[in-house]
């Protein structure tokens, strides 16, 4: 009896991360950029796409639908989520169902943001009614300073020093190298990181996700043909504790165990891991969630797998190198382990084409008074026809 396939990413597209975008660019225009790269990866054309999915906080007053007619798609789905870092997850989760239930044959999911200063201060200031009414008055703008003391926190716990955060600073900077579309590429050097100018202590410069410029895409197909990658598990939490934790773990911990239980695989297995970096200090806190490392022995952590990088975490650079393009920071370790899996990751490709088989995706964000109120993660296979 024949095995029917089910759905999967077959290709994958991003911008460049722009500091500095001209007066030229837009969030429509990154967007529309990050899309033809990903139908042109797959041979596919605009009029083959019935379906977008779109994250973004700046493509306002227009949304998903407008940006779906400006391109000249005619759609029988579409949607939209705001939901900052877990916003990718959660549209790669709503499309796999839409592709599986015969709504759909081709999804373009996109993310992106375009930010002049202004567009980011005013975002951050007014990014919800608690930092609009409570935290903005008091100078408290945007996540840093909030940020900085749940690091506090997590150094007093675990005895980690900013060197260790240094040191997965240094790492992804490493990373970032052969990405061509990473915002930093430069070399960095512990003492450089140390020497940076302090934020919020004990957060310096580099510590802090450079806000940039861009998009990010992928293409799923229903019944996709030759590679592909699939959607094995995957899970989210919102509001897991009501921001009256401590913000040193994420929902993702609630659900870890069923999630590796569902894909039939577990950490051990992944060979290719992206995890949401606004601040180090979350991405350690998500390794932990996940079950990569221990809470007990985070700096012994830090020195075995992440400065020596024999685990492949955030291969782009993440964030803290490649840059936070708004929504599309969520999309870019989607799209990297997508990348990985599917072989087309160049310069940076681990183990040559076609030997990696699993990748695991996080997602976190939409800060309320305290930290992120969402969390998700994603279990992913490579399929071959």
């Amino acid at each position: 009896m024949s095995v029917t396939r089910g759905p999967g990413i077959v290709s994958v597209g991003e911008t460049p991360s722009l500091r500095h975008p001209d007066a030229a660019c837009s969030t429509a225009g990154l967007m529309a950029e990050a899309i033809g790269c990903a139908l042109r990866s797959a041979g596919l054309a605009p009029a083959e796409v019935d379906g977008l999915g779109v994250a973004s906080f700046t493509l306002r007053p227009d949304r998903a639908i407008d940006l779906a007619w400006r391109l000249g798609l005619r759609l029988n789905w579409c949607m939209q989520d705001e939901m900052g870092g877990a916003s990718a997850i959660n549209l790669l989760r709503q499309a796999w169902l839409a592709l599986e239930a015969g709504q759909a044959d081709t999804i373009v999911l996109v993310s992106g943001d375009h930010f002049t200063g202004a567009d980011f201060a005013g975002l951050v200031r007014g990014y919800n009614r608690s930092a609009q009414d409570y935290l903005s008055p008091l100078g408290c703008e945007g996540p840093n300073p909030l940020f900085a003391m749940l690091t506090q926190r997590q150094m007093a716990r675990t005895g980690l020093r900013r060197e260790d955060y240094g040191a997965l600073c240094v790492a992804q900077r490493q990373w970032a190298a052969d990405n061509p579309n990473a915002a930093y590429r430069q070399p960095l050097t512990l003492a450089q990181y140390l020497d940076a100018p302090l934020v919020a202590p004990p957060l310096g410069r580099l510590d802090c996700v450079p806000v940039v410029s861009g998009a990010s895409a992928l293409v799923l197909r229903a019944r996709p043909q030759g590679i592909s990658v699939r959607l094995i598990a995957s899970d989210g939490r919102y509001n897991a504790d009501q921001q009256e934790g401590d913000g040193l773990q994420t929902g993702i911990a609630e659900f870890a165990p069923a999630l590796w239980r569902r894909a039939g695989v577990g950490p051990e297995d992944m060979d290719v891991v992206s995890v949401y970096d606004d601040y180090p200090a979350m991405a350690l806190a998500q390794l932990c969630d996940l079950g990569f490392a221990d809470a007990d022995d985070l700096p012994g952590f830090v020195a075995r797998r992440i400065a020596t990088r024999s685990l492949p975490v955030n291969t782009a650079g993440g964030q803290l190198s490649a840059g936070q393009a708004g929504t599309a920071g969520g999309m870019h370790g989607l799209v990297e382990v997508s990348r990985q899996l599917l072989g087309q990751a160049g310069g940076r490709q681990l183990h040559g084409p076609r030997s990696l088989r699993h990748g695991v995706v996080t997602g976190y964000g939409m800060v309320q008074l305290r930290y992120g109120m969402c969390a998700n993660a994603a279990v992913l296979a490579v399929e071959e026809a």
